[in-house]
């Protein structure tokens, strides 16, 4: 096992509370926050005596920690609880190292880089991809930005809970890789959604179309995972559609800033707003097959 840390985690959420019980059952000293208090309370009912202790706010958390780490919802909300008067920032020490998992944009991963130079702090912004099965695994991929040596600093808690850390570039550019990772997972899940609804409405055996093309070219992870489950029309699981239009929104943003035209993002945006007026905000990216009817239903 890796140097025993003083380890504070911040963001409880299918995320973050599965990463911080790894980091727990790693051995490391573990504080704990999250702005509601019933999501920190159900956290330690499922994980009793994995914290050390429970901090009344970030600041707090930050106080005697060697690492912090955040897991949030956006840019406003990483903002407060790392740069606000009671944020991560007013108490980490010189030598310390941040590390975010949040999915924000560029832009702020470049100002809390900043803030955490001037006060002589590793920072690492280092969204992840896996899914909430490999924040429950331990096997996620976390694109890393920052500088080299604010990596290794982090690397030791960091590995608790992913099988991959891949330093991508500069403070920002873990955001940017996972704003390319959306695009990517976008086009993919939306392409499969048309081809299990034409393949229902041929009336086509599904177990045997996926056997037969899931060994070829037509092969992905959303295929593996998701191929059955939008066949069978259950989608109460995984990453949430209200999640991945924030995503893209953050892709589409950065791109205009750099010149880059990203029609089919933006067309995918497009149909998960079609779901959200579904009900389906909530529901697991797959749910973008419930904008498709099926057509010659038996």
């Amino acid at each position: 096992m890796s140097e025993t840390r003083t380890v504070a985690f911040i963001g409880l959420g299918v995320m973050g509370g599965a990463i911080a019980r790894h980091i727990g059952k790693a051995g490391h000293r573990l504080t704990i926050f999250n702005r509601s208090p019933q999501r920190v309370e159900h956290w330690q009912e499922a994980n009793p005596g994995l914290a050390t202790r429970v901090a009344s706010s970030p600041a707090d958390a930050a106080t005697d920690a060697d690492v912090v780490l955040t897991c949030v919802g956006n840019d406003d909300d990483l903002a407060d609880v790392v740069l606000g008067p009671q944020g991560v920032f007013a108490k980490l020490r010189k030598g310390c190292t941040f590390i975010d998992h949040t999915t924000v944009s560029a832009k702020i991963a470049r100002q809390i880089a900043v803030e955490a130079r001037d006060k002589q702090i590793h920072c690492v912004d280092a969204p992840m991809t896996g899914s909430q099965i490999g924040a429950e695994k331990g096997t996620l991929t976390l694109m890393c930005g920052g500088r080299a040596d604010a990596i290794e600093a982090g690397r030791g808690v960091m590995t608790a809970y992913s099988s991959r850390i891949v330093h991508v570039g500069k403070a920002g550019a873990g955001q940017t890789a996972k704003m390319a990772n959306q695009i990517c997972i976008a086009g993919v899940v939306s392409a499969l959604a048309e081809a299990v609804r034409f393949a229902q409405s041929a009336h086509l055996d599904m177990d045997k179309v996926y056997e037969a093309i899931s060994g070829g070219a037509a092969q992905s992870w959303q295929m593996d995972n998701r191929w059955s489950t939008m066949d069978q029309g259950s989608f109460d699981f995984g990453f949430a559609i209200d999640w991945m239009r924030k995503d893209l929104g953050l892709a589409m943003d950065e791109g205009r800033g750099l010149g880059v035209s990203l029609p089919v993002t933006a067309l995918v945006d497009q149909f998960y707003s079609e779901v959200q007026a579904l009900g389906g905000g909530r529901q697991d990216t797959s749910a973008i097959v419930r904008r498709l009817p099926r057509r010659g239903s038996k």
